[in-house]
């Protein structure tokens, strides 16, 4: 028998084996039946440089996995199952070791977490700039379902008409909207809001912001474009602080009635 095989099995092929969970010793023994077909447990050691002490522990793990099979007689010959075979084979076994161990920990843990009532902290974000609380602005309206609460202390052309559109967005998945704005502002651009929601004024407004859903919040804290900065957040508590706040200057508050014009 030659021990020359007809061509040259790549590191790779062997590092890929390995990878999937096959030993040094298990790769030269499985590498060397491919190569040669049937051989002993005496010939393989040969051939591969495997401890005659170490073989039929290699042997028996092969077969255990699936990538040979026993061929009884005087001595025992060793045959290898076709490489796509033997690597079916290996996946099923690692799928269904996955399974189980995934079951074990989620039968395990899941009653844990629910009885401790584990879940992720809610983030705080600091907003600074107009442009970038504008764009969380947004990012919170377009996520809005139910509910909108906007307290307006300043309002320009363009906000007036941006908040608009997003107002338009709310509703048209039938949620509610109300805005609370200075009466500083121009009443030309509360009819413009008053056209698509509740709007109602007030003398003293000391900041602004938005709530919804009374899940996110977004305070802002400063008038001027340049310093302006604000607070974004999903915590819970603190969306219920500032839906309450709101509704108690809402309470407090006039409704907006548009001028009539003069005919």
């Amino acid at each position: 028998m030659s021990d020359e095989p007809g061509f040259q099995i790549s590191e790779k092929v062997r590092r890929s084996l390995q990878d999937l969970g096959l030993t040094d010793y298990e790769v030269r023994a499985y590498i060397a039946l491919v190569e040669h077909g049937p051989l002993t447990a005496s010939e393989i050691s040969d051939l591969k440089m495997i401890p005659y002490s170490k073989i039929y522990e290699v042997l028996g793990s092969l077969e255990e996995k699936g990538f040979i099979e026993t061929q009884s007689g005087r001595p025992a010959r060793y045959v290898p199952k076709p490489p796509d075979t033997a690597v079916e084979n290996l996946v099923k076994n690692i799928e269904k070791n996955m399974r189980q161990l995934s079951e074990t920990v989620v039968r395990e843990l899941m009653p844990v977490y629910e009885k401790r009532g584990v879940r992720e902290k809610p983030d705080i974000w600091i907003l600074r700039g107009s442009e970038s609380i504008a764009e969380k602005i947004r990012e919170v309206v377009l996520r809005c379902e139910n509910e909108l609460l906007v307290a307006a202390p300043t309002l320009n052309k363009e906000t007036a008409e941006n908040l608009r559109k997003l107002i338009l967005s709310v509703r048209a998945r039938d949620g509610k909207v109300q805005v609370m704005a200075s009466n500083n502002v121009n009443p030309s651009l509360l009819k413009v809001l008053a056209e698509v929601a509740e709007v109602r004024v007030r003398e003293q407004m000391f900041g602004g912001g938005i709530i919804s859903d009374n899940r996110e919040v977004v305070i802002v804290f400063a008038e001027d474009e340049e310093s302006m900065i604000a607070i974004w957040s999903d915590h819970v508590g603190l969306a219920k602080f500032a839906k309450n706040y709101f509704e108690y200057l809402w309470r407090e508050s006039t409704p907006f009635k548009p001028r009539q014009s003069k005919n």
